[in-house]
């Protein structure tokens, strides 16, 4: 049999320093594409609110900021989260929650925000993943966007067989903090204490 064969990422995979223009065109005052840049909800300065007034579970807010191997903020990066509900099922189409968003950090600060519900945990043919969002990190300098999760730190993440096959060392690049009313997750693009990212 022979091995599968592996393509090189197309145009539309790799973000290069235009992801601004045709993912937040808004955002970055580029007008007459989208009425709201997509993904961003009604609440696009708090960031994307996920969330429908009718859909059940624990309303959280995660914030965070990315930095360079320096240390340095990362002002002009763009963050997209997936995730499932609160039962832990991922949506369908035409369901009021989308389980997808779409944020531009602030060009000042280097926040990014997003207000949703909080997942369950999620049941797959190699075992239960504790609740986590994965994400999508784009900025300059990345032509290939950085896959990651959030995982948090008040729930038991010892069972989670991604989590398991992470060095111990650097699981906790993946942990949530819980601080006041939010979520914190801060991400480091190298170096000591670089983020653990997938191969996807």
């Amino acid at each position: 049999m022979r091995p599968p064969r592996r393509y090189k990422e197309s145009p539309s995979q790799t973000a290069g320093p235009y992801f601004h223009i045709g993912c937040t065109p808004n955002f970055v005052g580029v007008q007459g594409i989208y009425s709201a840049d997509l993904g961003a909800g009604p609440d696009a300065d708090l960031g994307g609110a996920l969330q429908g007034a009718d859909v059940p579970g624990e309303r959280i807010t995660i914030a965070g900021q990315i930095c360079d191997g320096a240390g340095e903020l990362i002002t002009d990066a763009m963050v997209e989260s997936w995730q499932a509900d609160a039962q832990g099922r991922y949506p369908t189409a035409g369901a009021s929650f989308s389980g997808w968003a779409r944020q531009a950090c602030d060009l000042t600060t280097g926040v990014f925000t997003f207000r949703t519900i909080k997942p369950g945990c999620i049941q797959t043919s190699g075992g239960p993943q504790s609740p986590h969002i994965s994400i999508w990190i784009v900025a300059r300098g990345i032509n290939l966007g950085l896959h990651t999760r959030i995982y948090f730190a008040d729930e038991d993440n010892s069972a989670d067989p991604v989590l398991a096959a992470i060095d111990p060392m650097r699981r906790q690049t993946l942990i949530a903090s819980q601080r006041g009313d939010a979520y914190v997750f801060n991400v480091r693009l190298q170096g000591e204490n670089e983020t653990v990212f997938f191969d996807l």
